[in-house]
């Protein structure tokens, strides 16, 4: 056929062969094909743009036909790549140029229909396909906002008006993720990385935030993890790209987790997790360092803030992934998250140097704020499994630092955890209200295994609400959280013990502002005395002991009048209206402990608990801590095992600690431990160093002693020694041995532990 300038002649030709290939359902359509198909391609060779959409148009017919036999010599190559072409089309008319493509389009989703589903035919997927196909369909998609500007609203358009080259981009698109399988993901996205960073459409990140929108819809949802450690693989590649890139890689990998189905992400959950903190990680190097690399002088300079904007970024992400998360995946990515966060202590080493402390403090308030993120909304009825012990002691061990914005972050932690019928909002604000009904709290029946948690870490958690109410760096937002720390203990996870050792503790608190030890400033002290009088008013409504509840209002009323400035009104305001002194405080405005004893006492409670006043549990932290000595601490240590041994009655009194006796204590118990590292070092290089038969001998040698006294207390247990006073008879006239019983048995000491 010759394609002359006379254009009629051309289109009733291909009128004519389309009509025959709708006719054809013979098994040799396949000879008539191919001649077909040299036809199609002469007219999208052809310069003229009818002729490009009439060839176009019949391989659309053709592509729609369902073969019965299909043909693995066919070749489709040309018209990915002209189809390809077309959709990029530049023509000057507006109108040609939008026919063109939209052409181009179609061609594309006829190629794609008649070659998905045929092993024999060329494989679609293949990267040589992909690289043409998806980011001409992005292509058009990216200038959606171009051509809706001229367009008619949506209500004056006509049907036909309505079809535009961004919808059927995104149509055939949709079409073509829907069809991917499995092993072909892989290559369908690809292309739409590389041409995300080939037109830098990741720094307004609205375009890339679509495109992985329609990706996440239209593959099938067992796909998605596939799609995630794609974005993620990318992140990595990027490292040293701007922060604005990293950042638009990470928003939509936020979305993306988003759409994902629960549990998509994948087995390697972890693995999503310690990319998304590594590059965290990095991101604090590059705001510290001011490179991308320290070793080179980079050319790119780093803007703080972008750093800061990518690491809110990521955060951000960390929540939205293990918001997808079930329960038990959320807490070991709590737990490997805490892992991760550098503390002062024995097992974590730290950086060192003015540097050192700025990554270490950077690194810590980034990750508890990752933290901060996936622990709210976390929702588990069993504290024991939310709050493992190898998680909880690591999060109070940052509760003990100096620095004011950790210890928030770690309050804020435990309160996402423990308030689980969302009454934290009530308690926003401290104050003394009068009838606590107004807040319409939440309170469940404390169960078995609250009890149980309670148990074992609730010495741990008043320690640390103890240790931080005294820190003088607190501001209004540290008293707050201890508020409604309290009482949200209280109300979730309190029992009768609870609730007397929380008021012990709230007592202690008070101590603490009236005896001043730390030297505190006048705000802090008057915070620890509103902070005390809040709690013990919700407490006392709380138990309804009438009694109680009249001791802490008599208390309040005097307050009011003498010392309003020992109530939260005065206190938690944003001008706080504070006296200069608290030497000359008149007794009746502090609550006493013998009073709280006595009349709780009278309503069942512990009275001899409550009037033992409350004294934190020592650990090893505060040997490590800065703000206490080691003589102030084995002290403390002295005084609290000699008044709380059961045997306390009986024992002499308590040897006098002079410096000496303090001084000796830590010689000795250095010497001690130098003693035992040393042995165990000489251990350790014995089994590394000596020759295997040394090794072998020596422990051959320990068997055949532990063989041999074996050997002893098997002889004595089997064939007993004869009685002293010979044999008895027994009953059936047959001589007996007298067996020594088995408790009066004297066994050698190797076996006995």
């Amino acid at each position: 056929m010759q394609l002359k300038e006379s254009n009629g002649y051309v289109c009733i030709a291909m009128e004519a062969l389309d009509q025959l290939l709708m006719a054809c359902h013979c098994q040799s359509i396949n000879l008539f094909v191919e001649s077909f198909l040299k036809m199609v391609a002469k007219l999208l060779e052809s310069e003229k743009s009818n002729l490009q959409i009439l060839g176009t148009n019949s391989f659309v017919k053709f592509a729609n036909i369902e073969e019965d036999t299909p043909s693995y010599h066919r070749s489709y190559d040309f018209f990915v790549s002209r189809f390809s072409e077309m959709c990029h089309s530049s023509h000057d008319e507006l109108e040609i140029r939008t026919k063109i493509r939209m052409s181009g389009i179609k061609g594309l989703q006829g190629v794609v229909r008649k070659t998905v589903n045929d092993e024999l035919q060329a494989n679609i997927w293949d990267p040589q396909h992909m690289d043409k196909i998806v980011p001409s369909l992005l292509f058009n998609l990216q200038h959606a906002e171009e051509a809706e500007s001229r367009s008619p609203s949506p209500l004056q358009a006509t049907e036909k008006e309505k079809e535009s080259p961004t919808e059927l981009a995104e149509r055939c698109l949709r079409e073509l993720l829907g069809r991917a399988a499995y092993g072909n993901i892989k290559n369908a996205i690809k292309p739409v990385l590389i041409h995300l960073d080939n037109h830098s459409l990741w720094e307004p990140k609205t375009f890339a935030i679509r495109c992985f929108k329609i990706i996440m819809y239209s593959i099938q949802p067992q796909h998605s993890h596939l799609v995630i450690q794609q974005l993620l693989g990318h992140l990595d590649a990027n490292s040293k790209s701007a922060a604005t890139v990293r950042a638009g890689i990470v928003e939509v990998l936020s979305e993306a987790a988003v759409i994902a189905a629960s549990g998509s992400v994948g087995p390697t959950v972890l693995e999503v997790f310690n990319t998304l903190l590594r590059q965290l990680r990095l991101s604090i190097d590059y705001e510290l360092t001011g490179s991308y690399d320290c070793a080179v002088v980079s050319t790119k300079i780093i803007k703080e803030h972008e750093e800061r904007m990518f690491q809110e970024a990521v955060i951000k992400t960390t929540g939205s992934f293990a918001s997808t998360l079930p329960t038990y995946q959320r807490s070991e990515v709590m737990l490997f998250i805490m892992s991760k966060v550098p503390l002062p202590s024995l097992h974590h080493a730290i950086d060192a140097g003015k540097a050192g402390e700025n990554r270490n403090r950077l690194t810590q308030i980034m990750l508890l704020k990752s933290l901060l993120q996936v622990s709210t909304g976390f929702q588990c009825s069993n504290m024991l499994t939310a709050l493992p012990s190898s998680f909880l002691d690591r999060l109070l061990s940052a509760a003990l630092m100096e620095d004011a914005d950790l210890r928030l972050f770690v309050l804020e932690i435990l309160i996402s955890f423990i308030d689980r019928h969302g009454n934290r909002p009530k308690f926003s604000t401290i104050s003394t209200i009068n009838d606590i009904s107004v807040l319409k709290l939440k309170v469940d029946k404390c169960s078995r295994q609250d009890t149980v948690f309670m148990k074992k870490h609730s010495q741990q958690l008043y320690r640390h609400i103890y240790l931080t109410s005294k820190e003088e760096s607190n501001v209004q937002p540290h008293y707050e959280a201890l508020y409604s720390m309290l009482a949200l203990i209280s109300i979730e996870l309190a029992n009768e013990e609870v609730v007397v050792d929380l008021i012990r503790l709230v007592l202690a608190v008070q101590e603490i502002a009236q005896i001043n030890e730390d030297n505190l400033p006048v705000y802090n002290r008057c915070a620890l005395y509103a902070l005390g009088a809040a709690y013990l008013n919700l407490i006392s409504q709380l138990t309804t002991v009438p009694a109680f509840c009249q001791h802490i209002h008599e208390v309040l009323e005097t307050r009011q009048k003498e010392a309003p400035y020992l109530l939260p009104e005065d206190v938690f305001v944003e001008m706080p209206r504070l006296t200069k002194s608290l030497d000359h405080l008149v007794p009746e405005v502090f609550f006493r402990q013998s009073k709280i004893s006595e009349v709780l006492g009278g309503s069942g409670y512990n009275s001899d608990r409550l009037s033992t006043p409350y004294i934190p549990q020592l650990t090893d932290e505060d040997r490590l801590s800065k703000r206490k000595s080691i003589g102030e601490t084995i002290s403390l240590q002295v005084e609290v095992e000699s008044r709380n041994s059961p045997e306390k009655e009986e024992r002499a009194p308590a040897e006098e600690i002079t410096y000496e006796t303090l001084k000796k204590a830590i010689v000795d118990s250095v010497a001690v431990e130098e003693q035992e590292r040393e042995r165990r070092r000489l251990v350790v290089e014995k089994f590394q160093k000596a020759p295997f038969e040394e090794i072998a001998a020596h422990c051959g040698a320990r068997a055949s002693l532990l063989q041999s006294k074996l050997n002893q207390i098997f002889e004595i247990t089997i064939r007993p020694p004869p009685s002293p006073s010979g044999t008895i008879t027994a009953a059936y006239g047959q001589p007996q041995n007298h067996s020594i019983p088995v408790y009066e048995m004297k066994f050698p000491d190797l076996c006995v532990y």
